[in-house]
């Protein structure tokens, strides 16, 4: 059983998408990296309960049960900073937020919101189309709300 099984429902999540999809070669040194800072990841000297982990070649999640200490500023600022160095080392784009990413059969596709909106316009994409919410923000709306059709998510404004 991985710490994500045993990770409560309420565990706090933050998402974070490149712009693009990680080169495979690139994956398993950048799943290291993110475990390695989970594992290591502290609030006022405190270790906290964190798991991480790359999704689809392209989304790096960040979880902290806070049952057992809360992520504080600091921690948070240190979280960002690590994704930056992450972000210059490979060349990605780990903080556009007016990014969207969307599955069209097995492959995940990422894209600007003026593109987004016009792939919706063309009919490319349409209300079934199923869209990432990068905003959910605790582990169960991960399982339950993070991969759903774009007719139920908040990009439906977006097109």
């Amino acid at each position: 059983m991985s710490i994500y099984d045993t990770l409560p429902d309420n565990t706090r999540v933050w998402i974070y998408q490149s712009n693009q999809p990680f080169r495979d070669e690139d994956l398993p040194g950048i799943r290291s990296k993110v475990q390695a800072f989970a594992q290591s990841w502290v609030s006022h000297n405190r270790q906290l309960r964190a798991h991480a982990d790359v999704l689809h070649n392209r989304f790096i999640v960040l979880m902290v049960d806070e049952s057992q200490a809360d992520a504080s500023g600091c921690s948070i600022d240190k979280s960002v900073y690590f994704l930056k160095q992450l972000q210059a080392e490979y060349g990605v784009n780990l903080f556009d937020r007016m990014a969207f990413s969307y599955k069209d059969g097995e492959e995940v596709f990422t894209v600007g919101r003026e593109e987004f909106s016009r792939l919706y316009q063309e009919g490319s994409i349409n209300d079934d189309t199923l869209v990432f919410d990068t905003l959910v923000n605790t582990k169960e709306a991960l399982d339950q709300k993070w991969l759903r059709p774009l007719r139920q998510s908040w990009h439906k404004r977006m097109v």
